[in-house]
């Protein structure tokens, strides 16, 4: 299936660059007819995709709460000893981890991005900036031990070389531990056309039935699959060692079966998702077209990194957003990848009065429009893109 080309979906430039065109790159997915898993084969190279990284969990209490829960999960359902090392790969600015050391455990970080490794750890949470490799796990348990608890949050979806990410967690993990993994799903992306979560970060688009057979390939086992919320549908992966102590749970069973009811094993189901993403392409696009024609301001809200996709594979650019507001400061004064849309602090929707505004950041839509309820009492309308688009 193919995407429009974009540039790296969080390649955000400040003023003085924006002379300087960003390269774009191949967007389409490629389907393997052997173990029916799904992934982009252009991978840009990752120094430049997470160096310079600007997204931060901690700046949506969404996502704070979130991951509050998802420790608390994680000490119920597995127990690990009490102080025991919890390693998280890809931990951003630590939020997680922080959960896991206000319950007492020891805890380490994993991000190559510089200044939000930087961030975390002159916070409290010990974060090493670098990319997890199996020499860097060797590394690690040599300074710290083995981990009882390893994460890995919307980022086992980000590395080309996942057998590398794999052979570094089975080597670092304690025996009895639990390897934790948060990724896009692809029932959700199917099921819910949510083809913006399809971006150069997002190297693979995994499944329950290629994870299992790629567990078992590479020493482990997965013991749990279950469907979550975030990101508009995720899938919570728990894997062990092979014969750890831990049983299987039905539901890595029943989302297998699930899988192969929609088709998903088949690369024509895939090549039909294509046609759901024009139906909705045609009816945003007339939507915002009538209201420029009819001489309205449009602003987007939010500027995660799924908006790059969205905007340049439904071809809406400055010419229809005037502006985008967004929460994150290390987001506002920049301007968006590529089409270089500004950045601005959420209060200039109050201040400039756009007559409607895309919800970009759509898997939040709820407590945004909870939050700005005062914009739409002064006149103005939300649009929610995905998964159907809604006008409030």
């Amino acid at each position: 299936m193919e995407l429009q080309p974009t540039p790296p979906a969080n390649a955000f430039v400040p003023g003085d660059r924006l002379g300087i065109e960003q390269p774009v790159f191949p967007l389409d997915l490629f389907f393997c007819t052997s173990c029916g898993h799904v992934q982009l084969l252009d991978v840009v190279d990752p120094k430049l995709l997470f160096e310079n990284y600007v997204y931060v969990s901690g700046t949506s209490p969404v996502f704070v709460r979130h991951f509050e829960d998802y420790a608390t999960d994680i000490l119920d359902r597995f127990q690990p000893p009490a102080g025991a090392l919890v390693v998280d790969i890809g931990s951003n600015d630590g939020t997680l981890l922080s959960f896991f050391k206000k319950a007492g455990y020891q805890v380490l970080g994993i991000d190559p991005a510089q200044a939000i490794a930087g961030d975390a750890t002159t916070r409290g949470i010990e974060t090493w900036c670098d990319f997890f490799t199996p020499k860097l796990s060797a590394s690690l348990k040599q300074q710290r031990g083995p981990a009882h608890v390893i994460t890995a949050n919307n980022v086992f979806a980000h590395a080309d070389d996942l057998n590398g990410i794999v052979t570094g967690v089975r080597e670092l993990l304690a025996s009895g531990g639990v390897f934790v993994f948060e990724v896009s799903y692809l029932v959700d992306v199917f099921e819910k056309t949510l083809f913006d979560t399809i971006y150069h970060e997002h190297v693979a688009y995994h499944s329950v039935k290629p994870l299992q057979q790629f567990f078992a390939a590479n020493g482990m086992e997965l013991i749990s699959a279950e469907r979550i919320d975030s990101h508009g549908g995720s899938l919570r992966g728990v894997a062990q060692l092979a014969d750890g102590p831990q049983a299987m749970q039905p539901s890595v069973a029943r989302l297998i079966s699930m899988e192969k009811s929609l088709g998903l094993d088949q690369a024509a189901t895939l090549q039909a998702f294509g046609q759901k993403i024009d139906l909705v392409k045609a009816e945003l696009t007339e939507i915002l077209r009538r209201l420029k024609a009819e001489g309205k301001s449009i602003a987007g809200f939010g500027a995660p990194a799924k908006a790059t996709t969205l905007m340049y594979h439904f071809g809406i650019g400055p010419d229809v957003i005037d502006f985008i507001v967004d929460d994150s400061p290390l987001k506002q004064n920049l301007y968006t990848p590529g089409m270089h849309i500004p950045v601005l602090p959420t209060q200039a929707i109050y201040d400039r009065k756009p007559d409607a505004v895309v919800i970009l950041a759509w898997n939040f839509a709820k407590p945004i429009m909870e939050n700005h309820a005062r914009y739409l009492a002064g006149g103005g309308q939300f649009i929610v893109p995905l998964p159907d688009v809604r006008v409030y």
